[in-house]
């Protein structure tokens, strides 16, 4: 694999590469010759509530017949866990396992602190839909990690107030934009939604569905496409409703918008799976009056959905058992009892495809009680998960969306030069890295 001032590339343009030359490095392969001989014990850093539940299932049953103890270390999430991962493994000190977001993978792997484990996980492939697999791959023959939960992306709608204002669920995003305008039409007081520039992941997401690939390489540089066509799209699209006042352009997750959303001053909701917790505390009061549908879509042909969200199990390169860890990883991500388990304590969307419609997703979310089939809609939207392309700073691309669209939004000015921003702003701290970049 190529190296540029020690630092990896690791996409689908160097998957040649990878195979040759550092990933035998980096793979399991005879550290755990000893591992057998004994007892093993394995640390795991993680978030997920209620963890220490679920592993203690594998320590009392498949952990204890094959002498393999596994210890939760409770974590912060996002970009505080990595760069505590990232601390320890430079110390030589990381744990053998991680929880880790699917965008922080590359970030994680370029500075050589997950192990390839497709030798010991590989033939789980079919137990996840093709984009959710891809993303812990990176577009290679390597894997990195286990999927564990995924956010696929999903249309909320007061289905009560549509009815009202005889309104239809938007298919695509023509219809959105349509949609939107009749509510101001019929409701001038009432906005379909909010642009909302407080949560990057959210405009990832819709990028992801559009076709956008934000990182991928030639040759030996990164190259940077977080204002290709398809971001434009959808970046435009935004924009353009935002300035002409057809939705609104507050932030989420702050009591206006709680209440917007708990009085019906706002009508829908671009979410994603997870949505179903957030309304509970968010609208109280409108529980049972909304409904789920696919996300629109940007042709009548297409059927994709982007991710909001979402992780996976990974095994460090300074694990000293890292076939125990990998065990343990798939395990966690594949066993019934332990999917269960992590739905019930741990809240999440698995990625399992088998577990996505059994358990505690046989009925829907209580607040969607209205809608039996709430969780096999989400199943075979799930399935249409588009693949994405992260790179090795996206902590620095979503603070510059933050800061760029922010002042956008506020100011009702378009999102050309805040896209602009984005692009300039990750690039220039690729090179301020040390990476190669292509222009």
């Amino acid at each position: 694999m190529p190296y540029t001032k020690r630092r990896r590339l690791v996409t689908s343009a160097v998957a040649v590469a990878l195979g040759a030359t550092t990933l035998a490095a980096c793979g399991s392969s005879d550290d755990d010759s000893n591992a057998r001989s004994g007892p093993v014990s394995l640390t795991y850093w993680t978030w997920t509530p209620g963890m220490d539940k679920v592993v203690d299932l594998w320590n009392k049953g498949p952990g204890k017949e094959q002498q393999i103890t596994v210890t939760v270390k409770k974590q912060a999430s996002g970009d505080t866990l990595v760069t505590k991962i990232l601390t320890a493994h430079k110390a030589g000190q990381g744990p053998d396992l991680v929880q880790a977001e699917y965008q922080a993978l590359p970030t994680l792997v370029s500075n050589d602190a997950l192990a390839d484990i497709s030798n010991e996980v590989g033939d789980v492939k079919g137990k996840f839909a093709e984009g959710v697999w891809q993303q812990t791959t990176l577009g290679t023959d390597a894997v990195y990690a286990v999927p564990q939960d995924i956010g696929p992306m999903m249309f909320y709608y007061r289905e009560d107030l549509f009815k009202k204002y005889g309104l239809k669920v938007p298919a695509t995003w023509d219809e959105f934009a349509e949609t939107a305008r009749e509510l101001k039409k019929a409701a001038p007081d009432k906005d379909l939604t909010t642009f909302s520039a407080n949560d990057s992941g959210l405009f990832a997401g819709l990028a992801q569905q559009a076709g956008a690939q934000w990182w991928t390489t030639e040759g030996d540089k990164w190259k940077v496409g977080i204002d290709d066509a398809a971001t434009k799209k959808v970046a435009d699209f935004w924009g353009g409703l935002v300035e002409e006042g057809a939705v609104d352009n507050q932030p989420m997750y702050t009591p206006a918008w709680n209440k917007a959303l708990n009085t019906g001053k706002q009508i829908a909701w671009v979410s994603a799976v997870w949505a179903p917790g957030t309304l509970t505390t968010a609208a109280p009061d409108t529980k049972g009056k909304w409904a789920m549908a696919p996300l629109p879509q940007w042709s009548g042909s297409e059927n994709r959905t982007g991710s909001w969200g979402g992780s996976s199990t990974g095994v460090t390169t300074d694990s000293e058992h890292k076939e125990a860890a990998a065990e343990f990883a798939e395990w966690l991500n594949t066993d019934g009892d332990a999917l269960s388990a992590l739905a019930t304590e741990g809240g999440i969307y698995p990625a399992s495809t088998s577990a996505q419609l059994s358990g505690a997703f046989s009925s829907p979310p209580e607040f969607f009680a209205n809608q039996p089939d709430f969780y096999t809609k989400a199943a075979a939207i799930a399935k249409t998960t588009a693949p994405s392309a992260w790179g090795p700073n996206v902590n620095v691309a979503y603070t510059a969306f933050k800061d760029a669209f922010g002042a956008a939004a506020k100011g009702k000015s378009g999102f050309t030069a805040a896209l602009g921003t984005m692009q300039e702003e990750t690039v220039a701290d690729l090179e301020k890295q040390g990476f190669e970049v292509a222009r």
